[in-house]
C-alpha cells in the first residue's frame, strides 16, 4: 500500500517535521521503495520534487527535509508499485493545468481494468492507473464546467460523483488540490489531525524526533495534516471513514455537502512505524 501525505493551512507553513517521519516509510520503517514525490503550492506556482529512488535514501528527499518551504497546500506520496514500472514518469504526485490553475494529484490503491474514454485534453505520460484516473477526473471536470472553476460546493459534489464512479473500479484513496482547497478521498485508509492553539509537543512514530509547535507557530495558526496512517505516536488522529470525501480549507475540514462515496471492503494494513497512534 502506498503512503499519502497532505497538508492544508491557513498561513504558509513548512512540512519538515511531518516529512521527516513520512520519508522514513520509503525503505526504512516500511517497504515502499518504488519512488516518492512532493508538491508545494506557492501562490499560483508549484514546486514539484520527484525521485524514483526510495525516499529514505534519496538525496532529494534529504534536501526537502532540510529546506523549510512554506506552503498553504502540500501533497506527497511514497510509492509501492502495482501498475507501471518504477520510472520517473510513473512517480506521484502528478501535475496538470485546468482553468488556469495547477492541479496536483496522488493516489493510493489499485484500479483494476480501469479504461476510461478520454477526450484527449488530458493524457497520461506514464503507465499507471493513478495518472489515468487523474486525467479522467480533470477531463470530466473540464467537460462539466466549461466556463471555469465552479463554486467549492459544486466542485465537491462533482468530485464526490467521480470518486464513486472511479472508486467502483478498485481501491481509490487520493489527495487532490488546486492550491486553494485540498480534497482527500478515503476508500480504505486515511486519517488527519488539525493542529491549532494550544499546540502540542508532537513526537514522530517513525523517527525519534519531537517538536514543540508553540515555539514555531503563532496562536492564530491552524494546520491540517492528512496521512495514510498517523505520523505521530502521542497525538489523537481522526480516521476518515472508508467511502468518504473530505474537503480541507484554511487548515480544517469544510462542510461542502454530502461526502459519502463508495466504501470498499479492503483489509486495513497495520499502521507504519514502531508506535502508531490510535
Amino acid at each position: 500500500m502506498c503512503q499519502l501525505l497532505g497538508m492544508n493551512c491557513n498561513v504558509p507553513t513548512d512540512i519538515c517535521f511531518s516529512f521527516a517521519g513520512f520519508r522514513a516509510r520509503g525503505g526504512r520503517t516500511d517497504h515502499h521503495r518504488d519512488g516518492w514525490g512532493i508538491a508545494f503550492f506557492e501562490g499560483t506556482g508549484v514546486r514539484l520534487f520527484l525521485d524514483p529512488a526510495p525516499s529514505a535514501h534519496s538525496p532529494v528527499a534529504e534536501l526537502v527535509k532540510q529546506y523549510p518551504i512554506r506552503s498553504l497546500n502540500v501533497i506527497a506520496h511514497i510509492r509501492k508499485a502495482t501498475q507501471g514500472e518504477v520510472r520517473l514518469e510513473n512517480t506521484h504526485p502528478f501535475q496538470r493545468e485546468l482553468w488556469g490553475r495547477y492541479w496536483i494529484f496522488a493516489h493510493n490503491g489499485n484500479l483494476r481494468a480501469f479504461a476510461p474514454t478520454l477526450s484527449g485534453r488530458f493524457l497520461p505520460v506514464g503507465t499507471t492507473d493513478s495518472e489515468l484516473a487523474f486525467c479522467a477526473i480533470l477531463d470530466a471536470l473540464a467537460s462539466r464546467f466549461p466556463q471555469g472553476r465552479p463554486a467549492p460546493a459544486e466542485l465537491h459534489g462533482a468530485l464526490r460523483e467521480l470518486a464513486c464512479e472511479i472508486g467502483s473500479q478498485g481501491e481509490f484513496n487520493f489527495l487532490l488540490s488546486d492550491g486553494d482547497w485540498l480534497f482527500a478521498h478515503c476508500s480504505s485508509r486515511l486519517c488527519y489531525i488539525v493542529r491549532q492553539a494550544p499546540f502540542p509537543v508532537a513526537h514522530l512514530s517513525d523517527e525519534d524526533v519531537a517538536v514543540d509547535f508553540n515555539e514555531v507557530t503563532t496562536p492564530d495558526d491552524r494546520v491540517a495534516v492528512i496521512a495514510t496512517t498517523a505520523l505521530t505516536d502521542n497525538e489523537s488522529w481522526t480516521d476518515i471513514p472508508p467511502g468518504t470525501l473530505v474537503a480541507f480549507h484554511n487548515g480544517a475540514p469544510a462542510a461542502l455537502g454530502d461526502g459519502t462515496t463508495v466504501a470498499q471492503d479492503y483489509p486495513r494494513p497495520p499502521a507504519a512505524g514502531p508506535s502508531p497512534s490510535a
